[in-house]
């Protein structure tokens, strides 16, 4: 079964390249295609992200050949060293990447063919273009997931140390915006910790999914030669190879998958964003951010702008847009391979730039932030925030139903309002004339302070309840 590479193939120069000038897979064409025609189908120009992957990839098939027999051990040698060649040479940015080979695939052949003669040529024994970019580009959307998790975790990290510093600094909790309930900065912060905890968990989920190898599905049907894809696999870090040639080159969920969680994760990007942008604002003032995230203006000197936060929410009309431009490429497409699918890259390759570039901006607008915790304070009780704790007091104390202590409490709001006070200045007579019962010691429950530390159910503002959630967490991320 072992191969000799002595021979040229008849009609190829030595480099391999047909003698008319054709490209590598040209035998059956007698005319070079239309520039037009090279100018839709050449993929160069931003495939070649994938030279570590498609690098890898002839690595693992060229030692799996030589131990099934199908090439001779000095071939395999010879091809290993020629691609440890190559990889210098895109190291170095020396590699002459060439439009007339269309792809990253057909580029490193070419190279090696140039490298180490047409020995090159049996590397592509028992493969495809299309395994082999239904592999490098797996490998790829598998490597931004395993990054975009260490993202996240730098971001929870972030958050953890800011909720740990703020575990007792109230500010106002909102429902529609307004004014609801007091909580502690901690706490809010600590919200985003579980919305990118699912957000890692979801990207984690879809690698563990995606981890199959397609190599050894060739073109479409398998390969008569007797091939090892268990080795290959197992060479490249996947759990199993594919169980079926036709869905193993058609299959692009896994690009898709991942790009739905990044778009999830855009969107709890563009809440905390929206919010930094809210809070900074002097009609709010909760937080400063450092020169660092912000910018100013042309004309107005006084101005600076959260321009940074801004960017970052603005960043998921990319992500969702791009995981519908692929949604839109494959939804028609019939098994198995099409040249559609060259159109799988650019989506996939500007949405994790734009989720990686957001992560790390967001991770260091976290560490950058400072709570103005007097302005916090100080809007935690406004609006009547602690209207709830009045109510849950007359049913604790008085054993009010809960519906009759909603009723007197919103009573006692409408009268402070008439009163132009906060219920904790409402008078007791005043409290007394809507339910004889009330006694003095309700003024214990309606501060702020007073109402964050009494909720104290799992999962809770209480500061004891955030910093069990914070422990929780710095456990889990360590």
């Amino acid at each position: 079964m072992t191969s000799s590479s002595s021979n040229t193939p008849a009609g190829q120069t030595p480099s391999g390249q047909a003698s008319s000038g054709q490209a590598m897979w040209g035998g059956r064409f007698s005319d070079k295609p239309a520039e037009l025609m090279q100018a839709i189908n050449v993929s160069i120009g931003f495939d070649k992200r994938l030279a570590a992957q498609d690098l890898a990839g002839s690595r693992a098939h060229a030692a799996m050949l030589c131990s099934a027999g199908v090439i001779a051990s000095e071939d395999e040698a010879a091809i290993q060293k020629g691609l440890d060649k190559i990889a210098g040479e895109i190291a170095d940015g020396t590699f002459p990447f060439r439009e007339e080979y269309e792809d990253i695939h057909m580029n490193v052949e070419a190279r090696l063919r140039e490298l180490i003669g047409p020995v090159a040529g049996r590397l592509h024994t028992a493969r495809s273009r299309n395994d082999q970019v239904a592999l490098d580009f797996r490998m790829w959307v598998r490597d931004a997931c395993d990054r975009t998790i260490a993202q996240l975790r730098a971001l929870q990290a972030a958050l953890v140390a800011q909720a740990e510093a703020h575990a007792d600094t109230l500010m106002p909790g909102f429902t529609h915006l307004q004014p609801a309930q007091p909580v502690t900065f901690g706490h809010h912060l600590m919200a985003y910790v579980e919305m990118f905890g699912r957000d890692a968990s979801r990207f984690s989920d879809a690698r563990r999914r995606m981890n199959e190898s397609p190599l050894g599905a060739a073109a479409l049907a398998g390969s008569p030669f007797p091939i090892d894809r268990e080795m290959t696999a197992k060479a490249l870090g996947f759990d199993r190879p594919t169980a079926n040639s036709l869905d193993s080159v058609s299959d692009r969920d896994f690009a898709l998958e991942a790009l739905a969680a990044a778009t999830l994760c855009g969107v709890h990007l563009s809440r905390l964003a929206e919010e930094i942008v809210i809070w900074t604002t002097p009609q709010f003032g909760f937080i400063r951010l450092s020169d660092a995230f912000t910018t100013g203006s042309s004309i107005m000197p006084q101005k600076k702008n959260p321009d940074a936060a801004e960017l970052v929410r603005a960043k998921v009309g990319r992500l969702l847009g791009s995981f519908t431009q692929l949604t839109v490429v494959m939804k028609g497409l019939p098994l198995a391979y099409s040249k559609d699918m060259q159109e799988d890259k650019v989506p996939t390759f500007e949405a994790f730039d734009a989720l990686e570039l957001s992560l790390k901006a967001m991770a260091g607008m976290v560490a950058d932030l400072e709570p103005v915790a007097p302005r916090m304070a100080a809007a935690a009780g406004a609006g009547f925030s602690t209207a709830t704790d009045l109510a849950d007091w007359l049913v604790r104390t008085l054993d009010m139903p809960f519906r009759d202590a909603h009723h007197v409490t919103g009573a006692a709001v409408k009268r402070a309002e008439q009163l132009g006070c906060d219920l904790a200045e409402l008078p007791l007579a005043e409290l007394q004339a809507l339910s004889q019962g009330i006694g003095p010691d309700v003024y214990e429950v309606l501060t702020p302070s007073a109402s964050a530390g009494s909720r104290k159910s799992y999962g809770g503002t209480a500061p004891d309840q955030v910093r069990a959630q914070i422990k929780r967490w710095k456990e889990a991320l360590a």
